[in-house]
């Protein structure tokens, strides 16, 4: 039987609230897929009496003891004690707590393909505390999981983007764009589009790294000299790969018709539209290791943590995603 482990991530942030808040409405009952929540029961039992959620904790051992979902019971696997569980601001005490928690999650879903894990939101500030080269969930599942190769893609109903780098500074981009990066990076976009999202012949849109695509070599060499290299030996393996395009003018809402995918070559070049987009109603998936992995599209929220305002809609997504794909 499929199933879902949630790792909440932060434990002074919203992701504790999202499963909680999820698991007392109505849509708890009406999602097939078993959903376990790995955390100290103590957190969750604090954090729904903050949010004023009347809900009964399952207790059980491993994800094979999981059961379907039923309106206000939460299905819990107790790793490790939460040093802390007040929220609304970080404490380096609990940076441990995390890791073991989403190590678990990783390790399970690995050993077993019908679990997925769904993931929320971590404070990387307070994990480097602890770790100090720690840059995200996506580089630690690929670590744990010895994968080659790995690749951000968000995800909603209006757009998909992946990022061929992730959290590094910007001055640090160029150096890393090189026309191996670029292969690899279309090539596991375009498997897993077509394995985890069934689509036959990806249509896949690559942005450029300068002002109008670096304009022929006049506002910069990388497309010229590295990405369209890289492209041309893409197409000759028959992938439906553009030339660079320049991210101002590629999101029209003729080209998002024609697109399955689009690869941004930092963070912020393609998410702000995605989030303009869909914020809320998207989905984090890591491709390109040998697990389901989803998450939220959202931070951690401290400032409105424990108030009942966080929105459980991106975990929904989230969710959701995870369910599809296995």
């Amino acid at each position: 039987m499929k199933k879902i482990l949630y790792s909440p991530g932060e434990p002074s942030g919203i992701g504790p609230d999202l499963i909680i808040q999820m698991c007392a409405s109505t849509l708890w009952s009406k999602i097939k897929t078993p959903i376990v929540c790995l955390s100290d029961p103590k957190l969750i039992e604090d954090r729904a009496k903050s949010l004023s959620k009347k809900i009964r904790l399952n207790v059980i051992d491993n994800v094979d003891q999981s059961k379907k979902n039923v309106k206000s019971t939460l299905q819990v696997i107790n790793i490790s004690k939460c040093p802390n569980t007040n929220f609304g601001k970080l404490y380096k005490s609990n940076a441990s707590y995390v890791l073991e928690n989403l190590d678990y999650g990783i390790l399970e879903a690995l050993s077993n393909k019908n679990v997925a894990l769904v993931t929320g939101p971590i404070s990387k500030e307070n994990i480097i505390s602890i770790k100090k080269n720690f840059s995200g969930h996506t580089e630690h599942i690929q670590n744990l999981t010895k994968s080659q190769d790995v690749l951000m893609l968000l995800a909603s109903k209006e757009l998909k983007v992946a990022i061929a780098t992730t959290h590094i500074p910007l001055k640090k981009v160029s150096k890393l764009i090189t026309t191996e990066l670029i292969i690899n990076k279309v090539t596991i976009l375009n498997n897993e589009l077509k394995s985890k999202f069934r689509i036959k012949k990806p249509k896949i849109k690559i942005l450029g790294l300068n002002p109008h695509a670096g304009e022929g070599g006049k506002i910069g060499r990388e497309e010229k000299d590295i990405m369209v290299p890289a492209i041309k030996k893409l197409r000759k393996k028959k992938v439906n790969v553009s030339m660079p395009m320049s991210a101002d003018t590629a999101f029209t809402k003729k080209l998002l018709k024609e697109t399955d995918a689009y690869l941004g070559m930092y963070h912020d070049q393609v998410l702000p539209v995605l989030k303009a987009l869909s914020f809320g109603n998207s989905a984090n998936i890591t491709l390109g290791v040998p697990i389901v992995r989803t998450s939220v599209d959202h931070g951690t929220a401290l400032d409105i943590a424990g108030t009942g305002r966080a929105d459980y809609s991106s975990l929904k997504e989230a969710i959701k995603v995870a369910e599809d794909i296995l």
